[in-house]
C-alpha cells in the first residue's frame, strides 16, 4: 500500500501542492474568523438533573451571574468629600455601555408608607444634593438603621462597601465586554488615584473577561515559544536551514487548519481550546524528525535522493500513521466525556494531529524532492559523538545490566502505587488562578468581608399557585434561612422574607425594631402595601414567579472547593429535607456553585473513563499492527510505567487530582507510545535482515530509532514545558506533569523496552509477531529502478 501511496505523492507534486494550498488559503479565511469565548462553559451535560435544575431557575428568574462586585474599605468613607467622590463614581460608571443597573450604598433606597394611598413609596437614601457633613451624618444614621442592606452593602466591622454593578446579558456574551470592563476599570482606575485607596474587583462576570484576555494573550505567547523551542532545536539537532524551515511551515500550515476547523464547527476559543495550536507545534514536530532522520539514514546508504525519499514513506509510512492515530487517540477519548468544552478540545485536536501525518507525509518528500540533496554537512547529525555515547551506554545497560533495570522498574511500579494511594481530589471554580494573582486576591477580599461571592440558589416550588404567599410557607422558609445562617462559609440570605421584614419596617416609619416577619394579622394589609406601585412589583417579582407558586433564597458563598461542597450540599439537603415536606413542596438547591460542584465531580468520572478507553483503544491499534498480545503487553509496559511514576509524584507532592490534572494521563500516554512504535516497527524491520537474531535487532533498532527518540523527547518536554508560564495553574500542572511523564516515557523506552526484548526474547518475539496484520515494508525487498525514476516516467511506462 505505501508503495503505491509513494508513487502518488511523488508523481503529482504540483497538483498536491495546488490542493494544500488551496485548503489553507480556505482555512486561513475562517482561521481569522475565530472568535474567543465569553460564555460560562459549562461541565455537565444537558441531560444532566442539576444542568436542568439550573436552566429551570435562569427561565423563572433570570441569570444569577451578570454582576460584577467592586469592593473598598476606607474608614473615612462617609466624610463628605470622599462619599461625594464616590457617588461621582458610581455616577461616570452607570453611564458606560452595557451598565444596567447599580446599587451601592450611596444610590441605596428606603421604602417610605404612603398612607393616603396605602402603598409604600421608594425614595433614595442620600437625596441627589446633600449640604454637608451635618446632613450626612443623619442620613447615614437612617441608612444604618436599616437592617436589609447590612452585610450586604457594607460590612461595620472592617469598614468595607461594596458596589454591585449588572451589566447586559447579551452585551457580556459579545466581544464588546472586553471594552466595558476595560471601560469601568479606567473609571475606577481615576477614582483609585485621585482618593489614594484600592479597588477589589469581583464577579463572574468580571473574572471571566479577564480570563477570556489572557487565554489569548497565552496563546499567542505560547504558540510563539513552541516555535522559537523547535526552530532552536531542529538547527541544533540537524544544522540545515533546509531541515528547520520545512518542519516549521508544516506545523504553522497546521495551526492555521486548527484555527479554521474551530471557525467552521462553530467552535470558540476556551482555556482548552487556545492550547490547541502550541500543542500542534510541539506534537508536530516528531514527525519531521523521524522523517527526516530515515531521509538522511537512506541518502548515505545509497546516495540517491529520489529512492530516499521514496522509501521514507514506504518505510516509516506506516509506523508514523499509527504514531499519530495513537495521539490522536488520546485526545479524541475526550469526546466521551459529553461536556461541550472537552468534547470540542478532543474533536479539533485529534482530527488536526491526523491533518499533521497527511501535511508531514506529503510536504517533506515533495519539497525536498524539489531542492538539492542533504550535503555532508547537514547528514553529519546521524555521527553526532555526544548522542552517538548516549545510544552507546543504553547498548551496554540493554546488554549487561537487565536485571538492575528489571528491579529499578519494579521499585518505581510498588512506589508509585503508594504515592498514588496519597492523591486527594479536590476542585475550586478559581483553581486555575494563582495565588498571588488579582483576581485570587480580590475574591479572598470578598469572602473575608462580605462571605463569598459564588452564586446559591435555593428554589421552593409550593406545586399551587399563591403558595407562596402562606404564611406557613414563610415559617419554614424562614426556619430554613435561620439553619443556614450558621454556615460560616455562606452569606446572609436574601429572599422574599427580607423584603417583607423591609415592608414591616416601613410600615411602622421605619423603627429597626420592626424589622421582622409580619404575625398573620399584619400579612395581608403589609403585602396589599407592597404590592402596589410598579416598582414595589419589580421588587417583589424578582423573588417569585408570576403565579407566585415559586420563590427563591439568593445566597453567596466562599469557594470551598468540590470536596467541601460535597460535604455541604449533604447538609443544605438533610436540613431543607427536614423542613419542607416533600409530598407539598419541591425544593431545589442549584446556581452556578452547584453546577461547579457537579460538573467537575461528572468530569472526573469521565475523564477516568476516557483514560481507560485510551489505553484500550491503543491497545487494539498495537495488535493490528504487531499481531501479538505478547508484544501488546510489553509495548504497553513501559508507558504505563510513567503514568504510574507521575501519579505517585502527584501523591507526594500533594497535587490533588482534579480536572486539569488527569488530562495529563491521556495525552502522554497518547504521545508516548508513539516512541514505542517507531521502535517495535524498526526492531521487527531488523529481525529480518538478520535472520531472527533478536539481541542483535536490539541494537540496530537502538542505534537508528534512538537518536529520533532522543529528539524528539527535548522538542516535546521543553514544548510542554512552555505551559508552566501560564497565568493558570491548571496549565501550568498539565505542562509540568506531561514534560515529567514523557520524559519518564522515553527513558522507559530507551531502556526497559530494548532490556525487556533482550531479556525475554523467547517469551514475547513470537512468529505472530514477524507476520503482522498490517505489513511494514522489508529493508531487503528492494524498489524497482523504473519506480524511482518518477520525474522521468512517461504514460507509455508500465508501472
Amino acid at each position: 500500500m505505501w508503495l503505491r501511496v509513494s508513487r502518488i505523492i511523488l508523481r503529482n507534486k504540483i497538483l498536491l501542492l495546488s490542493l494544500l494550498t488551496g485548503i489553507t488559503i480556505f482555512m486561513g479565511y475562517h482561521a481569522s474568523q475565530v472568535e474567543m469565548s465569553y460564555e460560562y462553559a459549562s461541565l455537565l451535560p444537558k441531560k444532566d438533573p442539576a444542568y436542568k435544575d439550573y436552566q429551570k431557575f435562569t427561565k423563572t428568574f433570570g441569570e444569577e451571574g451578570n454582576i460584577i462586585v467592586i469592593g473598598i474599605t476606607d474608614k473615612n468613607f462617609f466624610d463628605y468629600a470622599h462619599f461625594h467622590k464616590w457617588r461621582e463614581l458610581c455616577s461616570r460608571l452607570s453611564k458606560v455601555e452595557g451598565v444596567e443597573n447599580l446599587l451601592s450604598v450611596s444610590n441605596s433606597y428606603n421604602l417610605i408608607k404612603n398612607t393616603k394611598e396605602r402603598k409604600f413609596e421608594i425614595e433614595p437614601v442620600f437625596p441627589a444634593h446633600i449640604k454637608g457633613q451635618e446632613e450626612l451624618d443623619s442620613l447615614v444614621s437612617i441608612f444604618k438603621s436599616l437592617p436589609f442592606y447590612r452585610n450586604r452593602l457594607y460590612n461595620e466591622h472592617t469598614n468595607s462597601y461594596l458596589l454591585a454593578i449588572t451589566v447586559n446579558k447579551d452585551k457580556m456574551a459579545s466581544k464588546d465586554r472586553e471594552q466595558m470592563v476595560e471601560s469601568i476599570r479606567d473609571e475606577c482606575s481615576h477614582y483609585e488615584n485621585e482618593m489614594g485607596v484600592k479597588l477589589h474587583y469581583s464577579g463572574l462576570p468580571y473574572i471571566r473577561v479577564v480570563n477570556a484576555v489572557k487565554i489569548r494573550k497565552e496563546l499567542y505567547m505560547f504558540s510563539a515559544l513552541a516555535l522559537a523551542i523547535c526552530i532552536v532545536v531542529l538547527f541544533f539537532f540537524f544544522r540545515s536551514f533546509k531541515a528547520v524551515f520545512v518542519p516549521v511551515v508544516i506545523v504553522l500550515i497546521g495551526v492555521v487548519w486548527s484555527l479554521g476547523m474551530l471557525s467552521l464547527f462553530g467552535y470558540k476559543i476556551t482555556i482548552l481550546s487556545g492550547m490547541i495550536p502550541p500543542l500542534l507545534i510541539v506534537i508536530g514536530i516528531p514527525n519531521s524528525i523521524y522523517m527526516l532522520n530515515k531521509f538522511h539514514h537512506e541518502f548515505i546508504s545509497h546516495g540517491n535522493k529520489v529512492k530516499a525519499l521514496q522509501r521514507v514513506i514506504i518505510k516509516i509510512g506506516n509506523a508514523t500513521f499509527l504514531t499519530n492515530l495513537t495521539t490522536a487517540s488520546g485526545f479524541a477519548t475526550f469526546i466521551i466525556t459529553k461536556s461541550d468544552i472537552l468534547k470540542q478540545f478532543g474533536i479539533v485536536a485529534s482530527l488536526n494531529i491526523m491533518g499533521l501525518f497527511v501535511l508531514s507525509l506529503l510536504l517533506i518528500p515533495i519539497i525536498f524532492s524539489f531542492i538539492g540533496p542533504p550535503s555532508p554537512k547537514h547528514v553529519k547529525h546521524l555521527e553526532n559523538r555526544f548522542v552517538t555515547k548516549i545510544i552507546d551506554q543504553l547498548i551496554i545497560i540493554t546488554k549487561k545490566y537487565r536485571k538492575v533495570v528489571y528491579a529499578a522498574a519494579i521499585g518505581i511500579i510498588l512506589v508509585g502505587f503508594y504515592g498514588f494511594s496519597l492523591i486527594k481530589s479536590s476542585g475550586y471554580m478559581v483553581d486555575d488562578i494563582p495565588k498571588d494573582s488579582p483576581i485570587y486576591v480580590d475574591l479572598k477580599y470578598f469572602e473575608k468581608n462580605f462571605d463569598g461571592l459564588m452564586p446559591l440558589e435555593i428554589v421552593v416550588d409550593t406545586e399551587k399557585p399563591n403558595g407562596v404567599m402562606q404564611l406557613s410557607t414563610f415559617n419554614k422558609i424562614d426556619l430554613l434561612e435561620k439553619k443556614l445562617a450558621a454556615y460560616p462559609e455562606l452569606s446572609p440570605p436574601l429572599s422574599l422574607l427580607d423584603l417583607l421584614k423591609f415592608s414591616k419596617q416601613a410600615f411602622y416609619n421605619g423603627k429597626e425594631s420592626y424589622y421582622k416577619l409580619p404575625n398573620r394579622r399584619e400579612k395581608n394589609f403589609i403585602l396589599a402595601y407592597a404590592s402596589k406601585g410598579k416598582e414595589n412589583s419589580i421588587l417583589l417579582h424578582a423573588f417569585l414567579d408570576s403565579s407566585k407558586q415559586v420563590t427563591r433564597i439568593s445566597i453567596r458563598m466562599k469557594d470551598v472547593g468540590t470536596k467541601k461542597m460535597e460535604e455541604l450540599y449533604g447538609k443544605f439537603n438533610s436540613q431543607v429535607d427536614s423542613i419542607f415536606s416533600a409530598d407539598k413542596y419541591n425544593v431545589t438547591i442549584t446556581g452556578s456553585s452547584i453546577t461547579f460542584f457537579r460538573g467537575t465531580e461528572y468530569l472526573m468520572r469521565n475523564l477516568f473513563s476516557s483514560l481507560a478507553l485510551a489505553i484500550f483503544l491503543i491497545s487494539i491499534f498495537m495488535a493490528a499492527m504487531f499481531s501479538s498480545w505478547r508484544m501488546v503487553i510489553m509495548s504497553l509496559t513501559p508507558n504505563i510505567i510513567p503514568l504510574i511514576f507521575t501519579a505517585a509524584i502527584m501523591g507526594f507532592t500533594g497535587i490533588p487530582i482534579k480536572a486539569s490534572t488527569i488530562l495529563v494521563f491521556s495525552i502522554a500516554f497518547g504521545i508516548s507510545v508513539d516512541n514505542t512504535i517507531h521502535f517495535l516497527a524498526k526492531y521487527r524491520q531488523e529481525l529480518k535482515v538478520t535472520n531472527w537474531d533478536i539481541r542483535q535487532s536490539v541494537i540496530l533498532a537502538l542505534r537508528e530509532t534512538g537518536v529520533s527518540m532522543l529528539y524528539t523527547s527535548v522538542v516535546l518536554f521543553f514544548g510542554f514545558g512552555i505551559f508552566s508560564l501560564s497565568s493558570f495553574g491548571g496549565t501550568v500542572a498539565m505542562g509540568i506533569l506531561v514534560s515529567l511523564t514523557l520524559l519518564v516515557a522515553v527513558t522507559s523506552n530507551l531502556i526497559l523496552l530494548p532490556s525487556l526484548l533482550s531479556g525475554l526474547e523467547r517469551i514475547t518475539t513470537t512468529r505472530s509477531f514477524k507476520e503482522p496484520l498490517l505489513q511494514i515494508y522489508d529493508e531487503e525487498e528492494d524498489i524497482e529502478l523504473e519506480d524511482l525514476e518518477i520525474e522521468a516516467a512517461t504514460p507509455e511506462k508500465k508501472e
